[in-house]
Protein backbone atom coordinates (compact mmCIF):
# COMPACT_ATOMS: atom_id res chain seq x y z
CA UNK A 1 0.00 0.00 0.00
CA UNK A 2 1.38 3.40 -0.93
CA UNK A 3 0.83 4.61 2.69
CA UNK A 4 3.37 1.94 4.23
CA UNK A 5 5.94 2.76 6.33
CA UNK A 6 8.22 0.53 3.36
CA UNK A 7 6.79 2.90 0.86
CA UNK A 8 8.51 5.63 2.58
CA UNK A 9 12.07 4.46 1.18
CA UNK A 10 10.60 4.45 -2.09
CA UNK A 11 12.95 7.78 -3.07
CA UNK A 12 16.27 6.72 -1.31
CA UNK A 13 18.69 5.42 -3.28
CA UNK A 14 21.94 4.09 -2.40
CA UNK A 15 25.10 4.29 -4.79
CA UNK A 16 26.10 0.79 -6.48
CA UNK A 17 29.04 -0.71 -6.46
CA UNK A 18 31.81 0.73 -8.53
CA UNK A 19 32.11 0.04 -12.38
CA UNK A 20 35.78 0.08 -12.41
CA UNK A 21 38.25 -2.30 -9.97
CA UNK A 22 41.08 0.46 -9.16
CA UNK A 23 43.16 -2.28 -7.59
CA UNK A 24 43.29 -3.70 -11.05
CA UNK A 25 43.34 -1.25 -13.03
CA UNK A 26 46.99 -0.42 -14.16
CA UNK A 27 47.90 2.36 -17.09
CA UNK A 28 52.00 2.00 -17.21
CA UNK A 29 51.32 -2.10 -17.80
CA UNK A 30 52.53 -1.88 -21.49
CA UNK A 31 54.34 -5.19 -21.82
CA UNK A 32 52.51 -8.24 -21.90
CA UNK A 33 53.52 -10.75 -19.62
CA UNK A 34 57.04 -9.02 -18.57
CA UNK A 35 57.65 -6.14 -15.57
CA UNK A 36 57.57 -2.32 -16.48
CA UNK A 37 59.89 -0.77 -14.58
CA UNK A 38 58.95 2.00 -12.00
CA UNK A 39 55.25 0.54 -12.97
CA UNK A 40 53.88 -0.63 -8.83
CA UNK A 41 50.29 -1.53 -10.02
CA UNK A 42 52.20 -4.15 -12.59
CA UNK A 43 51.32 -7.59 -12.02
CA UNK A 44 53.91 -8.66 -13.81
CA UNK A 45 56.47 -7.64 -11.22
CA UNK A 46 57.84 -9.57 -8.59
CA UNK A 47 59.02 -8.83 -4.83
CA UNK A 48 62.66 -8.48 -6.65
CA UNK A 49 61.12 -6.31 -9.37
CA UNK A 50 59.61 -3.98 -6.96
CA UNK A 51 62.98 -3.88 -5.16
CA UNK A 52 64.84 -2.50 -7.99
CA UNK A 53 62.39 0.14 -8.42
CA UNK A 54 63.66 4.02 -7.89
CA UNK A 55 59.97 5.44 -7.90
CA UNK A 56 56.17 4.90 -8.52
CA UNK A 57 55.88 6.17 -12.66
CA UNK A 58 52.14 6.33 -11.61
CA UNK A 59 51.53 6.89 -7.64
CA UNK A 60 47.89 6.89 -7.66
CA UNK A 61 45.27 4.88 -9.70
CA UNK A 62 41.09 6.25 -9.93
CA UNK A 63 38.39 5.29 -12.22
CA UNK A 64 36.17 8.02 -13.37
CA UNK A 65 37.43 11.50 -12.76
CA UNK A 66 33.80 13.04 -12.07
CA UNK A 67 32.79 10.96 -9.39
CA UNK A 68 31.88 12.55 -6.29
CA UNK A 69 33.48 10.02 -4.17
CA UNK A 70 35.39 6.86 -5.33
CA UNK A 71 37.98 4.57 -4.50
CA UNK A 72 41.47 5.14 -5.27
CA UNK A 73 44.73 2.71 -5.63
CA UNK A 74 47.68 4.50 -4.13
CA UNK A 75 51.58 3.01 -4.82
CA UNK A 76 54.56 3.85 -3.19
CA UNK A 77 57.97 2.46 -2.28
CA UNK A 78 59.50 2.02 1.01
CA UNK A 79 63.04 2.62 0.54
CA UNK A 80 63.67 2.16 4.45
CA UNK A 81 63.10 -1.73 4.28
CA UNK A 82 65.53 -4.00 3.15
CA UNK A 83 65.54 -4.75 0.59
CA UNK A 84 62.57 -2.26 -0.50
CA UNK A 85 59.25 -2.82 -1.42
CA UNK A 86 56.54 -1.59 -2.90
CA UNK A 87 53.20 -0.81 -0.46
CA UNK A 88 49.83 -0.90 -1.58
CA UNK A 89 46.71 1.18 -0.40
CA UNK A 90 43.43 1.27 -1.20
CA UNK A 91 41.30 4.74 0.10
CA UNK A 92 38.12 6.56 -0.57
CA UNK A 93 38.57 9.94 -2.67
CA UNK A 94 36.53 12.65 -2.38
CA UNK A 95 36.16 15.08 -5.58
CA UNK A 96 36.13 18.68 -4.55
CA UNK A 97 34.91 19.97 -7.46
CA UNK A 98 30.95 21.26 -7.36
CA UNK A 99 30.24 19.78 -10.23
CA UNK A 100 30.37 15.47 -9.88
CA UNK A 101 28.38 12.34 -10.56
CA UNK A 102 27.03 10.79 -7.05
CA UNK A 103 25.99 7.70 -8.87
CA UNK A 104 26.33 6.02 -12.09
CA UNK A 105 23.05 3.90 -11.87
CA UNK A 106 21.57 5.77 -15.27
CA UNK A 107 22.38 3.39 -17.71
CA UNK A 108 21.64 5.53 -20.80
CA UNK A 109 23.71 8.56 -19.92
CA UNK A 110 26.98 5.85 -20.62
CA UNK A 111 26.26 6.74 -24.00
CA UNK A 112 24.83 10.10 -25.70
CA UNK A 113 21.45 9.72 -26.60
CA UNK A 114 20.07 12.27 -29.68
CA UNK A 115 17.31 14.12 -28.48
CA UNK A 116 13.89 13.51 -30.37
CA UNK A 117 13.25 15.59 -32.94
CA UNK A 118 9.24 16.98 -32.54
CA UNK A 119 6.85 15.80 -35.67
CA UNK A 120 3.85 16.29 -36.48
CA UNK A 121 3.33 12.91 -35.01
CA UNK A 122 5.16 12.85 -31.70
CA UNK A 123 4.59 16.30 -31.14
CA UNK A 124 1.40 16.05 -29.08
CA UNK A 125 3.23 13.80 -26.93
CA UNK A 126 6.45 15.86 -26.83
CA UNK A 127 4.48 18.45 -25.27
CA UNK A 128 2.33 16.97 -22.69
CA UNK A 129 6.06 15.31 -21.26
CA UNK A 130 8.39 18.31 -21.57
CA UNK A 131 5.26 21.21 -22.06
CA UNK A 132 4.93 22.17 -18.29
CA UNK A 133 6.39 23.56 -15.92
CA UNK A 134 8.44 20.87 -14.29
CA UNK A 135 9.31 17.56 -15.65
CA UNK A 136 11.00 14.12 -14.45
CA UNK A 137 13.74 12.98 -16.40
CA UNK A 138 13.64 9.58 -14.52
CA UNK A 139 12.93 6.48 -16.83
CA UNK A 140 10.80 3.79 -15.36
CA UNK A 141 13.27 1.25 -15.72
CA UNK A 142 14.79 2.81 -12.12
CA UNK A 143 14.81 0.42 -9.36
CA UNK A 144 14.15 2.95 -6.61
CA UNK A 145 13.36 0.10 -3.90
CA UNK A 146 16.86 -0.69 -2.88
CA UNK A 147 15.55 -2.70 -0.30
CA UNK A 148 15.75 -6.05 -2.25
CA UNK A 149 19.42 -5.60 -3.09
CA UNK A 150 20.46 -4.39 -0.15
CA UNK A 151 18.66 -6.40 3.04
CA UNK A 152 18.94 -3.99 6.26
CA UNK A 153 20.85 -5.93 8.81
CA UNK A 154 18.66 -6.19 11.98
CA UNK A 155 21.22 -5.27 14.33
CA UNK A 156 22.28 -1.92 12.67
CA UNK A 157 21.08 1.32 14.09
CA UNK A 158 19.97 4.27 11.18
CA UNK A 159 20.99 7.55 12.21
CA UNK A 160 20.00 11.03 10.16
CA UNK A 161 23.46 11.81 8.09
CA UNK A 162 23.90 15.44 6.13
CA UNK A 163 21.81 16.11 3.22
CA UNK A 164 19.92 12.74 3.60
CA UNK A 165 16.59 13.38 3.04
CA UNK A 166 13.94 14.04 6.09
CA UNK A 167 11.77 10.81 5.62
CA UNK A 168 8.15 10.92 6.81
CA UNK A 169 5.48 8.09 6.80
CA UNK A 170 4.86 8.55 2.81
CA UNK A 171 8.14 10.12 1.51
CA UNK A 172 9.93 12.92 2.93
CA UNK A 173 9.31 16.32 3.74
CA UNK A 174 8.76 18.81 1.22
CA UNK A 175 10.21 22.07 0.69
CA UNK A 176 8.87 23.43 -2.32
CA UNK A 177 11.54 25.28 -4.57
CA UNK A 178 11.34 26.67 -7.92
CA UNK A 179 13.30 23.96 -10.02
CA UNK A 180 12.97 24.85 -14.01
CA UNK A 181 11.43 27.79 -13.97
CA UNK A 182 9.74 30.11 -10.93
CA UNK A 183 7.10 27.70 -10.22
CA UNK A 184 7.03 25.95 -7.38
CA UNK A 185 7.67 22.18 -7.18
CA UNK A 186 6.50 20.05 -4.58
CA UNK A 187 9.35 17.43 -5.44
CA UNK A 188 12.07 19.19 -3.61
CA UNK A 189 12.85 17.18 -0.50
CA UNK A 190 14.69 19.09 2.58
CA UNK A 191 17.95 17.39 3.28
CA UNK A 192 18.89 16.47 7.14
CA UNK A 193 21.28 19.67 8.54
CA UNK A 194 20.49 22.17 5.01
CA UNK A 195 19.42 25.28 6.23
CA UNK A 196 17.19 26.47 2.91
CA UNK A 197 15.39 29.35 2.41
CA UNK A 198 13.17 29.11 -0.97
CA UNK A 199 10.50 31.21 -2.81
CA UNK A 200 8.50 30.84 -6.01
CA UNK A 201 5.36 30.95 -7.87
CA UNK A 202 2.19 28.90 -7.38
CA UNK A 203 -0.65 29.50 -9.73
CA UNK A 204 -4.20 29.89 -7.61
CA UNK A 205 -7.75 30.22 -8.57
CA UNK A 206 -9.88 31.36 -6.33
CA UNK A 207 -13.12 29.25 -6.79
CA UNK A 208 -11.19 26.44 -6.43
CA UNK A 209 -8.51 27.28 -3.89
CA UNK A 210 -10.24 24.83 -1.02
CA UNK A 211 -9.05 22.14 -3.06
CA UNK A 212 -5.76 23.43 -3.99
CA UNK A 213 -3.77 21.55 -1.71
CA UNK A 214 -0.63 23.33 -1.29
CA UNK A 215 -2.85 26.44 -0.08
CA UNK A 216 -3.60 24.55 2.99
CA UNK A 217 -2.01 23.91 6.49
CA UNK A 218 -2.66 20.59 6.37
CA UNK A 219 -0.61 19.68 3.02
CA UNK A 220 2.67 20.53 5.09
CA UNK A 221 1.80 19.46 8.66
CA UNK A 222 -0.39 16.18 8.02
CA UNK A 223 2.61 13.48 7.45
CA UNK A 224 4.76 12.39 10.67
CA UNK A 225 8.49 12.82 10.40
CA UNK A 226 10.49 9.58 11.00
CA UNK A 227 12.82 9.79 14.04
CA UNK A 228 15.49 7.88 12.21
CA UNK A 229 15.12 6.81 8.89
CA UNK A 230 13.84 3.32 8.34
CA UNK A 231 12.38 3.50 12.03
CA UNK A 232 8.78 3.50 13.07
CA UNK A 233 9.10 6.07 15.59
CA UNK A 234 7.26 8.97 14.24
CA UNK A 235 7.37 12.84 15.40
CA UNK A 236 4.08 14.67 14.71
CA UNK A 237 5.04 18.28 13.43
CA UNK A 238 3.18 20.88 15.91
CA UNK A 239 2.04 24.51 14.66
CA UNK A 240 4.40 26.83 16.33
CA UNK A 241 2.55 29.87 15.40
CA UNK A 242 0.20 31.35 12.80
CA UNK A 243 0.52 35.08 11.16
CA UNK A 244 -2.59 36.35 9.35
CA UNK A 245 -1.24 38.94 6.62
CA UNK A 246 -4.19 41.03 4.85
CA UNK A 247 -4.04 42.11 1.46
CA UNK A 248 -2.39 45.68 1.97
CA UNK A 249 0.14 43.53 3.66
CA UNK A 250 -0.10 44.04 7.08
CA UNK A 251 0.54 41.09 9.19
CA UNK A 252 -1.19 39.88 13.06
CA UNK A 253 -0.08 37.38 15.40
CA UNK A 254 -2.73 35.60 16.15
CA UNK A 255 -3.04 34.16 20.07
CA UNK A 256 -3.58 30.36 19.38
CA UNK A 257 -2.23 28.40 17.40
CA UNK A 258 -3.97 25.46 17.97
CA UNK A 259 -7.00 26.14 15.42
CA UNK A 260 -6.56 24.59 12.24
CA UNK A 261 -7.49 27.52 9.37
CA UNK A 262 -8.20 25.73 6.17
CA UNK A 263 -8.64 27.86 2.85
CA UNK A 264 -12.43 28.94 2.09
CA UNK A 265 -13.84 31.51 -0.70
CA UNK A 266 -15.26 34.48 1.24
CA UNK A 267 -17.17 37.51 -0.15
CA UNK A 268 -15.15 36.96 -3.09
CA UNK A 269 -11.67 36.35 -1.54
CA UNK A 270 -9.66 33.18 -0.61
CA UNK A 271 -8.87 33.24 2.73
CA UNK A 272 -6.03 31.42 5.46
CA UNK A 273 -4.46 30.62 2.25
CA UNK A 274 -0.36 29.54 3.01
CA UNK A 275 1.94 31.90 1.63
CA UNK A 276 4.94 31.01 3.84
CA UNK A 277 6.10 28.00 5.99
CA UNK A 278 9.02 27.94 8.13
CA UNK A 279 9.96 24.41 9.14
CA UNK A 280 12.43 23.81 12.72
CA UNK A 281 13.81 20.61 13.27
CA UNK A 282 15.23 19.67 16.82
CA UNK A 283 17.34 17.00 16.73
CA UNK A 284 19.91 14.93 18.87
CA UNK A 285 23.65 14.81 18.83
CA UNK A 286 23.13 11.22 17.17
CA UNK A 287 21.28 12.14 14.10
CA UNK A 288 17.84 11.75 15.52
CA UNK A 289 14.99 14.07 14.68
CA UNK A 290 12.99 14.69 18.60
CA UNK A 291 10.53 17.52 17.44
CA UNK A 292 9.18 19.12 14.48
CA UNK A 293 7.17 22.62 14.30
CA UNK A 294 5.72 24.68 11.92
CA UNK A 295 4.91 28.29 11.88
CA UNK A 296 2.28 29.95 9.29
CA UNK A 297 1.90 33.11 7.27
CA UNK A 298 -1.61 32.77 6.23
CA UNK A 299 -3.35 35.46 3.64
CA UNK A 300 -6.06 36.34 1.52
CA UNK A 301 -6.07 36.31 -2.10
CA UNK A 302 -8.17 38.30 -4.43
CA UNK A 303 -10.32 36.88 -7.11
CA UNK A 304 -8.08 38.89 -9.88
CA UNK A 305 -5.13 36.99 -8.75
CA UNK A 306 -3.86 34.29 -10.95
CA UNK A 307 -0.84 33.23 -8.93
CA UNK A 308 1.00 34.29 -5.74
CA UNK A 309 4.09 33.94 -4.15
CA UNK A 310 5.09 31.11 -1.40
CA UNK A 311 7.83 31.29 0.45
CA UNK A 312 9.54 28.71 2.76
CA UNK A 313 12.04 27.84 5.14
CA UNK A 314 13.60 25.17 7.13
CA UNK A 315 16.47 25.14 9.67
CA UNK A 316 17.88 22.53 12.36
CA UNK A 317 19.08 22.60 16.04
CA UNK A 318 20.64 20.51 18.20
CA UNK A 319 19.17 20.01 21.47
CA UNK A 320 20.07 22.30 24.41
CA UNK A 321 22.01 24.31 21.86
CA UNK A 322 21.71 27.65 20.45
CA UNK A 323 21.25 28.37 16.72
CA UNK A 324 24.09 30.32 15.91
CA UNK A 325 23.03 33.66 14.10
CA UNK A 326 24.37 34.29 10.40
CA UNK A 327 25.84 37.89 9.44
CA UNK A 328 24.09 37.57 6.08
CA UNK A 329 22.83 35.54 2.79
CA UNK A 330 25.65 34.85 1.21
CA UNK A 331 27.81 38.06 1.64
CA UNK A 332 28.59 40.12 5.06
CA UNK A 333 26.02 42.75 6.17
CA UNK A 334 27.95 45.90 7.64
CA UNK A 335 27.73 46.04 11.33
CA UNK A 336 26.99 42.35 11.97
CA UNK A 337 29.34 39.92 13.59
CA UNK A 338 32.44 38.14 11.75
CA UNK A 339 31.90 34.41 12.30
CA UNK A 340 35.21 32.43 13.24
CA UNK A 341 35.90 28.96 14.48
CA UNK A 342 38.88 26.51 14.70
CA UNK A 343 39.09 22.66 13.24
CA UNK A 344 39.34 20.24 15.99
CA UNK A 345 41.84 17.80 15.78
CA UNK A 346 40.53 14.91 13.57
CA UNK A 347 37.54 16.87 12.06
CA UNK A 348 37.43 17.31 8.30
CA UNK A 349 35.75 20.85 8.37
CA UNK A 350 35.63 23.97 11.07
CA UNK A 351 33.45 22.59 13.75
CA UNK A 352 31.12 24.37 16.11
CA UNK A 353 33.12 24.77 19.00
CA UNK A 354 34.29 28.52 18.06
CA UNK A 355 35.91 31.43 19.73
CA UNK A 356 32.71 31.98 22.30
CA UNK A 357 29.32 30.48 22.79
CA UNK A 358 28.52 32.54 19.25
CA UNK A 359 31.39 31.71 16.77
CA UNK A 360 32.26 35.38 16.40
CA UNK A 361 35.57 36.80 16.08
CA UNK A 362 36.13 38.99 18.96
CA UNK A 363 39.11 41.27 20.52
CA UNK A 364 39.57 43.25 23.64
CA UNK A 365 36.74 45.17 25.41
CA UNK A 366 37.59 48.64 27.00
CA UNK A 367 36.33 48.70 30.47
CA UNK A 368 36.07 51.35 32.98
CA UNK A 369 38.61 50.73 35.00
CA UNK A 370 41.49 49.96 32.31
CA UNK A 371 42.88 47.80 34.19
CA UNK A 372 44.29 44.78 31.98
CA UNK A 373 44.35 42.47 34.72
CA UNK A 374 41.06 42.96 35.01
CA UNK A 375 39.90 42.83 32.14
CA UNK A 376 40.56 39.62 31.26
CA UNK A 377 37.54 37.89 29.57
CA UNK A 378 35.54 41.18 28.76
CA UNK A 379 35.35 40.49 24.93
CA UNK A 380 33.88 42.09 22.07
CA UNK A 381 32.88 40.96 19.20
CA UNK A 382 34.96 42.32 15.55
CA UNK A 383 31.55 43.92 13.29
CA UNK A 384 31.84 43.49 9.83
CA UNK A 385 33.00 46.81 7.98
CA UNK A 386 33.44 49.15 11.70
CA UNK A 387 37.12 49.35 11.88
CA UNK A 388 37.68 49.05 16.15
CA UNK A 389 40.30 50.06 18.56
CA UNK A 390 40.19 49.37 22.43
CA UNK A 391 43.02 48.70 25.35
CA UNK A 392 43.46 48.89 28.75
CA UNK A 393 46.52 49.57 30.60
CA UNK A 394 48.78 47.63 32.58
CA UNK A 395 50.70 48.35 35.51
CA UNK A 396 54.01 46.78 36.32
CA UNK A 397 56.35 45.95 39.49
CA UNK A 398 59.42 44.46 40.24
CA UNK A 399 57.87 41.61 41.86
CA UNK A 400 56.13 40.50 39.00
CA UNK A 401 57.11 37.56 37.00
CA UNK A 402 57.92 37.66 32.92
CA UNK A 403 56.48 34.50 31.46
CA UNK A 404 53.48 34.39 33.43
CA UNK A 405 52.70 38.38 32.64
CA UNK A 406 53.68 37.62 28.88
CA UNK A 407 50.62 34.37 28.98
CA UNK A 408 48.46 36.86 30.75
CA UNK A 409 48.51 39.68 28.47
CA UNK A 410 48.23 37.20 25.10
CA UNK A 411 45.08 35.75 26.91
CA UNK A 412 43.95 39.61 27.59
CA UNK A 413 44.30 40.25 23.71
CA UNK A 414 43.65 37.12 21.63
CA UNK A 415 41.00 35.67 24.51
CA UNK A 416 41.23 32.21 26.01
CA UNK A 417 40.53 30.22 22.49
CA UNK A 418 41.69 32.49 19.89
CA UNK A 419 40.00 30.95 15.88
CA UNK A 420 42.02 29.49 13.64
CA UNK A 421 39.41 30.32 10.67
CA UNK A 422 37.04 33.14 9.36
CA UNK A 423 33.62 32.46 7.58
CA UNK A 424 34.33 33.94 3.97
CA UNK A 425 30.84 34.42 3.94
CA UNK A 426 27.81 35.60 6.35
CA UNK A 427 26.24 32.12 5.96
CA UNK A 428 29.01 29.83 5.76
CA UNK A 429 28.00 26.19 7.11
CA UNK A 430 30.78 24.52 9.03
CA UNK A 431 30.55 21.38 6.48
CA UNK A 432 31.66 24.04 3.59
CA UNK A 433 35.77 23.83 3.81
CA UNK A 434 36.19 26.01 0.90
CA UNK A 435 34.39 28.84 2.67
CA UNK A 436 36.26 29.12 5.36
CA UNK A 437 39.24 31.66 5.73
CA UNK A 438 42.25 30.72 7.99
CA UNK A 439 43.84 33.20 10.02
CA UNK A 440 47.35 34.15 9.31
CA UNK A 441 49.33 35.07 12.48
CA UNK A 442 52.19 37.37 12.56
CA UNK A 443 54.63 37.90 15.06
CA UNK A 444 56.53 41.34 15.32
CA UNK A 445 59.27 42.29 18.37
CA UNK A 446 59.97 45.80 19.30
CA UNK A 447 62.79 47.53 21.62
CA UNK A 448 62.02 49.49 24.68
CA UNK A 449 65.05 51.57 25.58
CA UNK A 450 66.08 51.65 28.86
CA UNK A 451 69.02 51.72 30.85
CA UNK A 452 68.43 49.38 34.05
CA UNK A 453 69.66 46.49 33.74
CA UNK A 454 68.89 43.05 35.10
CA UNK A 455 67.17 41.14 32.58
CA UNK A 456 64.58 41.29 30.26
CA UNK A 457 62.01 39.31 28.53
CA UNK A 458 59.54 39.61 25.96
CA UNK A 459 55.99 40.42 26.57
CA UNK A 460 52.91 41.11 23.95
CA UNK A 461 51.52 44.67 23.90
CA UNK A 462 49.03 44.79 21.01
CA UNK A 463 47.53 42.76 18.42
CA UNK A 464 46.15 44.29 14.97
CA UNK A 465 43.70 42.51 12.56
CA UNK A 466 43.32 43.05 9.50
CA UNK A 467 40.39 41.91 7.42
CA UNK A 468 40.31 41.97 3.45
CA UNK A 469 37.53 41.46 1.88
CA UNK A 470 36.00 42.15 -1.86
CA UNK A 471 32.64 42.50 -3.75
CA UNK A 472 31.67 38.89 -4.89
CA UNK A 473 29.11 38.12 -7.95
CA UNK A 474 26.93 40.10 -9.46
CA UNK A 475 27.62 43.76 -10.02
CA UNK A 476 24.15 44.78 -9.70
CA UNK A 477 23.55 42.83 -6.39
CA UNK A 478 27.54 42.71 -5.13
CA UNK A 479 28.30 40.41 -1.69
CA UNK A 480 30.68 40.76 0.86
CA UNK A 481 33.47 37.91 0.77
CA UNK A 482 36.25 38.01 3.01
CA UNK A 483 39.70 36.20 1.15
CA UNK A 484 42.34 37.14 3.64
CA UNK A 485 42.37 37.59 7.54
CA UNK A 486 45.93 38.78 9.19
CA UNK A 487 46.63 38.65 13.40
CA UNK A 488 49.84 40.29 14.29
CA UNK A 489 51.01 40.27 17.57
CA UNK A 490 53.54 43.16 18.67
CA UNK A 491 55.79 42.51 21.48
CA UNK A 492 58.46 44.40 23.37
CA UNK A 493 61.34 43.86 25.13
CA UNK A 494 60.98 44.61 28.93
CA UNK A 495 63.66 45.42 30.83
CA UNK A 496 63.27 44.36 34.60
CA UNK A 497 62.58 47.06 37.06
CA UNK A 498 64.24 48.03 40.72
CA UNK A 499 62.45 47.16 43.63
CA UNK A 500 59.95 49.52 44.43
CA UNK A 501 59.97 51.20 41.28
CA UNK A 502 56.95 50.78 38.86
CA UNK A 503 56.10 51.41 35.28
CA UNK A 504 52.40 52.02 32.99
CA UNK A 505 52.30 50.29 29.76
CA UNK A 506 49.11 50.93 27.23
CA UNK A 507 48.01 47.32 25.69
CA UNK A 508 46.43 47.72 22.65
CA UNK A 509 44.05 46.10 20.19
CA UNK A 510 42.12 46.93 16.62
CA UNK A 511 40.52 46.16 13.54
CA UNK A 512 40.90 47.28 10.08
CA UNK A 513 38.64 46.33 7.36
CA UNK A 514 40.25 46.98 3.81
CA UNK A 515 38.23 47.07 0.30
CA UNK A 516 40.27 44.94 -2.07
CA UNK A 517 38.01 44.72 -4.86
CA UNK A 518 38.53 45.63 -8.65
CA UNK A 519 37.22 48.85 -9.23
CA UNK A 520 35.13 48.27 -12.61
CA UNK A 521 36.15 49.66 -15.77
CA UNK A 522 34.49 52.86 -17.17
CA UNK A 523 31.35 52.18 -19.37
CA UNK A 524 32.03 48.49 -18.08
CA UNK A 525 28.14 46.82 -18.77
CA UNK A 526 28.87 43.32 -19.88
CA UNK A 527 27.45 40.85 -17.40
CA UNK A 528 29.96 39.02 -14.97
CA UNK A 529 31.66 35.84 -16.03
CA UNK A 530 32.57 32.90 -13.90
CA UNK A 531 35.35 30.92 -14.99
CA UNK A 532 34.26 27.48 -14.48
CA UNK A 533 33.75 24.52 -17.13
CA UNK A 534 30.49 22.67 -17.31
CA UNK A 535 30.17 19.35 -18.52
CA UNK A 536 28.80 19.40 -22.39
CA UNK A 537 25.85 17.71 -21.37
CA UNK A 538 24.82 19.70 -18.74
CA UNK A 539 21.88 21.05 -19.40
CA UNK A 540 20.61 18.36 -21.51
CA UNK A 541 17.94 17.98 -22.78
CA UNK A 542 18.51 21.69 -23.55
CA UNK A 543 20.15 23.40 -25.97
Amino acid sequence: PADSPDAAQAGARSAPAPVTDVAKLCVCDLLVAQCDVNCCCDPDCSAEDFSLFTTCSVPVVTGDSQLCSQKAAVYSLDVEANPPERIFKLIDQVNPSIFCIHATNYKQAMYLKSPEIPTPENFDRLLDKFGGATFSAEPDSWNLDTDAQNPPDANETYRYEYGVPVQTEDAFLRLPSPVVSSWCSDANPAGFLVNQATKCIRSVSVEKCDSIQALSMLFYINSSILAVPKSSQMVNITVQSIVVQSLNGMRTLLNSSDVLRLPMVLDGLCINAVLGVNYHITHTDTGEIIEAAAAFVLGAISKEALSIEQSFEISFTQENTQPVLLSGNPGYVVGLPVRAGFRPQGYPFPAGFLSNKHGQLTILQSTATQDCLAAQGARAPVLFGYNMISGCKLRITAAMKCQPLAQTLLDVLKGQSFPEYVASFGNSQAQDVLDWVPITQLHISEQMISNTLQSSCQIPVSLGIEVKWTKYGSLVNPQARIVNVTATITTTTLKQLPSGRERIIPITSSVVFTDISSPAEPGYKAWPTINIKLPFDFFYPFV
